[in-house]
């Protein structure tokens, strides 16, 4: 059983499909999509089309949440909490192998502690709002979220081995790649200032995840990826 690890994918899992195609993937295994998958993105029957393209795929997915689609409570779905990995997950039943991470939740992944911390502000929030798509305004974590992933790691004593979200700790933001034109004095960075604070306090013995940027970059030992892949461990027999 193998747990891998890649960026966004907003809705087009070509790429996937053909990792699993050469990597002999299973249902066992597992790819984490960090944020943005794009399932829960149309609230429509798009997402139940996509869902169900997604079911022939031989490996499980394990979604962070991103700010290009819906917590999977506020969409179209039968969601339900479910105890995978020794956290917590959202999962559909006609929908076995598509699972969502709940913010705050630590997962066992072969005796690695691992934290979920989704969300990030959309730059092109009023872009879209002007055009008619999709905007959702619980795209960050509320401060209650925020609460429960500071106790979560309180209960460890700020100790973890991995962390997973979807946008990154302020001073890891790559910005030689910021889209030309964007005001950044507009941008709420209350999300990546949040987690600096996280990441200040934090003893993190392996490694910190991060997707949002669409580049690969590697910035205050914090990994940010796109379309690269990576293992980040493997449960053997």
């Amino acid at each position: 059983m193998h747990y891998y690890i890649t960026g966004d994918t907003h809705g087009d899992f070509s790429r996937i499909a053909e990792f699993c195609e050469l990597n002999g993937t299973d249902i066992e295994d597992v790819m984490i999509i960090l944020g943005d998958a794009g399932i829960n993105y149309y609230l429509d029957k798009r997402d139940e089309d996509l869902k169900n393209e997604l079911l022939g795929l031989p490996i499980t997915l394990f979604c962070i949440h991103g700010n290009h689609e819906a917590r999977p409570l506020e969409a179209n779905g039968d969601y339900e909490e479910i105890l995978w990995k020794g956290g917590l997950v959202y999962a559909e039943e006609d929908y076995p192998n598509i699972l969502f991470a709940k913010d705050g939740e630590i997962y066992d992944f072969n005796g690695k502690s691992v934290i979920a911390i989704g969300g990030a502000y959309s730059v092109d929030k009023f872009y879209r709002l002007s055009s008619g798509l999709q905007w959702f305004d619980s795209e960050q974590p509320d401060e209650e979220t925020k609460v429960y992933v500071e106790k979560q790691l309180e209960s460890r004593q700020w100790e973890i081995d991995i962390v997973l979200s979807h946008t990154a700790p302020i001073e890891a933001e790559p910005v030689w790649s910021f889209i030309p034109g964007i005001d950044q004095q507009s941008v709420d960075k209350s999300t990546e200032k949040w987690l600096q604070s996280i990441y200040d306090r934090l003893e993190l013995k392996e490694g910190w995840y991060a997707g949002h940027y669409h580049v690969e970059s590697y910035e205050c030992d914090i990994r940010i990826m796109f379309e690269d892949y990576d293992e980040i461990c493997e449960e053997t027999d």
